[in-house]
């Protein structure tokens, strides 16, 4: 069978062939600006979901300077595959330029001449944090699918640890969108009187059917990978990791997380290569725009992090255990930011507005903002000249204690 008969034919990645995992590895890769700390050693870390985890290592990033009295920190809060780099450069260690970099710096919304802006790289994920690439307690090898399950309570729990050995006991506000969303809002809800203020951009209260359906959808082309192997492809030669299945998973999500009119008007029906012939495999241009952001991920995240942490996502439900979401959301008390962008099919419009609803309902001062963009759910990480005004605006009002 040649490459043009081959069901599957994708263009080879330029370059070298990729190592079998993306996610930093500490043993070869350097630091870059990250930061690491053991907030949990030699006792158990009990999980919501039953597991446990005997070590944490957090890797954080921070820009300005905490004040005196620890009063002026804000934590950023990092989506799916985000990390602890919300601002800075691209450089040895750390491939990608900051994904909020025109939001948080000197003079930009969240000042960092102001404010001591952190972020953390939640656990389960491939930036430094404890997850499927760290040593497993019983065999030093990496743990791979014997990963547990985390849930945003999890993730928050162990940021609680990092603030308290930052000394910061309570934040300024906590901001996040999509997955970083869901951590923000458990924030307000765990812990209540350590957060001033509260911003949640293109997130929800609970993990719908439909988002939880793409979700299985992208682990599915994961596990489907034979180089997923189980899980255990950390020692695979480079260019024999589940890249594959980790860029399908990319690409289904990448559709989702744009709208109609995003694809349509950038790409329409234009082509990359000739399709008058009707070849199987010849692309439309929006087959080679999913192809790079599939071969990109690979280089720069974990598969089994992508597992861990998308079922993170389905996790999600602030009402679990506590009465349902009315009662929960009850107990948000600081001022709220909620936005919603206008195009998102997947985090839709919907969702915000319940939420701003509930918390309304439950007496919590609340600001509700829309953010006009033909980019959809994404639009977080693209529409900063309307997101940043509404960041910056809500938290200067929002500063005092």
């Amino acid at each position: 069978m040649t490459d043009r008969e081959h069901p599957l034919r994708r263009p080879a990645p330029s370059g070298p062939l990729p190592p079998a995992t993306g996610g930093w590895r500490p043993d070869v890769d350097p630091p870059a600006w990250r930061r690491l700390v053991t907030v949990c050693e030699n006792r158990c870390f009990a999980l919501e979901g039953g597991g446990r985890l005997d070590r944490i290592d957090l890797a954080y990033e921070s820009w300005g300077s905490l004040d005196a009295t620890a009063s002026n920190a804000i934590l950023v809060c990092h989506a799916l595959t985000g990390d602890a780099h919300a601002a800075g450069p691209s450089g040895p260690g750390q491939p990608s330029e900051g994904w909020w970099e025109q939001m948080i710096g000197p003079g930009k919304p969240l000042d960092t001449d102001k404010y001591f802006v952190v972020c953390v790289n939640v656990i389960g994920g491939c930036g430094g944090s404890t997850g499927p690439m760290s040593p497993h307690p019983d065999d030093g090898k990496p743990y791979g699918a014997r990963f547990p399950v985390v849930t945003p309570r999890d993730i928050v729990r162990t940021q609680a640890m990092l603030a308290d050995h930052l000394g910061i006991g309570r934040w300024m506000s906590v901001i996040g969108g999509s997955m970083g969303g869901m951590q923000a809002l458990e924030w307000a809800v765990m812990y209540p009187d350590r957060v001033n203020s509260l911003g949640l951009i293109a997130s929800t209260a609970a993990s719908s059917a439909m988002q939880i359906g793409w979700s299985e959808t992208g682990r599915l082309a994961i596990v489907n990978d034979p180089k997923w192997n189980g899980g255990d492809y950390y020692d695979a030669e480079p260019g024999e990791g589940p890249h594959e299945g980790l860029a399908l998973a990319r690409r289904i999500a990448q559709i989702h997380y744009r709208a109609d009119t995003s694809l349509e008007n950038r790409f329409g029906r234009r082509v990359v290569d000739h399709v008058d012939s009707f070849d199987m495999w010849d692309r439309f241009q929006v087959e080679s725009y999913l192809d790079h952001h599939g071969i990109k991920l690979t280089r720069r995240f974990d598969a089994n992090s992508y597992l861990v942490l998308n079922k993170t996502m389905d996790l999600h439900d602030v009402g679990r255990g506590r009465g349902g979401i009315a009662a929960a959301m009850a107990r948000v008390s600081c001022p709220t930011l909620v936005v919603s962008i206008d195009s998102d099919i997947l985090y839709t419009p919907r969702q915000q507005e319940e939420t701003r609803d509930l918390l309304l309902a439950g007496g919590t001062p609340v600001t509700y903002d829309v953010i006009h963009s033909d980019h959809g759910h994404d639009g977080f990480l693209i529409e900063f000249d309307q997101l940043g005004p509404m960041v910056e605006k809500f938290v200067n009002e929002n500063t005092r204690w």
